[in-house]
């Protein structure tokens, strides 16, 4: 019995590593490194959203650093309203030309510094 338990593990886990290395940014559309994975909640979990989406770590933190939790959950709830955003399609235009692994501290927006 435990030796059928252990395969079953270890396949699920084999799935795991294939799904997870293979992962793109819906963003960006680049790969993924596992080390740049950030798990996004197209609804904030302060919003009741339960869904998540792997993105790049900067894609993130860049939503993150121009919307309100607020605006997320009203506005930006999905992949495609977030880019047609004008300044997250710029952002996009710009990070697509960089490594997969390229990571840039990202700044709050001076309107959301205001509030």
């Amino acid at each position: 019995m435990g030796g059928h338990i252990r395969r079953k593990l270890l396949s699920e886990r084999l799935q795991e590593l294939s799904v997870t290395s293979l992962s793109i940014c819906p963003l960006c559309e680049r790969p993924i490194p596992d080390a740049m994975k950030d798990a996004h909640h197209l609804i904030p979990k302060s919003k009741g959203g339960k869904q998540t989406q792997f993105l790049h770590r900067i894609c993130h933190r860049q939503i993150h650093a121009l919307f309100t939790e607020t605006e997320l959950a009203r506005q930006y709830s999905t992949v495609e309203a977030l880019l047609a955003h004008p300044e997250i399609e710029l952002f996009v235009k710009w990070v697509k030309r960089k490594p997969n692994d390229f990571f840039e501290v990202s700044r709050k927006s001076r309107r959301l510094k205001s509030k």
